[in-house]
């Protein structure tokens, strides 16, 4: 591949995963070759074996460009010395909310990941990568919620794990059917 300067290069691996997101969203990432990325990049498939390994290094690269929701969450952090626990909750959840429902690229990485994606062979480290962002959402909300408690924002008795485990479910409900049933709700 003949290739004059490092920018051109970036363009065309740019490029790539724009035509990968495309395609991953439109036939779903098992139905998907390598070839019909590299049609509807308008490159060769040694263009795309230039920068990437295989569909899976492809599909991995896709997923670096966007956050998952649950990722969103973790990375708003669960600090015990926050004074409004909930108020800092309200602001992690509606962070969530806003990136899927503001970012098309988001919002179409999370419908190839949760909807056209069988966890199989080539995505394996997305399995991986989902459940410990979903493990560090749900310690991350574990520490929120027992900050609120000590603070007096939540009762003494509430059962901790459950509330992260409806927590957890009412987002990804919400998501999952703001997806299905587009334009029957504002998510964010």
């Amino acid at each position: 591949m003949a290739r004059s300067t490092k920018l051109e290069a970036q363009e065309t691996r740019n490029r790539i995963l724009d035509a990968a997101e495309r395609v991953f969203h439109a036939k779903g990432v098992s139905h998907s070759s390598l070839e019909d990325v590299a049609q509807a990049a308008q490159v060769t498939r040694g263009a795309i074996y230039w920068h990437f390994k295989n569909k899976g290094d492809l599909f991995e690269a896709m997923l670096e460009r966007v956050k998952l929701p649950m990722e969103a969450m973790v990375e708003a952090g669960a600090d015990t010395r926050e004074a409004d626990p909930m108020g800092q909750l309200r602001s992690a959840l509606v962070f969530a909310l806003q990136e899927i429902a503001q970012s098309p690229q988001s919002r179409k990485v999370f419908e190839i990941v949760f909807l056209k994606c069988e966890l199989v062979e080539v995505t394996d480290t997305l399995w991986v990568r989902r459940q410990e962002a979903a493990r560090r959402a749900h310690t991350n909300f574990q520490r929120i919620l027992h900050n609120a408690v000590v603070r007096g924002q939540l009762a003494e008795d509430l059962d901790i794990p459950l509330a992260c485990a409806a927590l957890r479910a009412m987002m990804g409900g919400l998501i999952s059917n703001w997806v299905f049933m587009p334009g029957q709700f504002e998510l964010a």
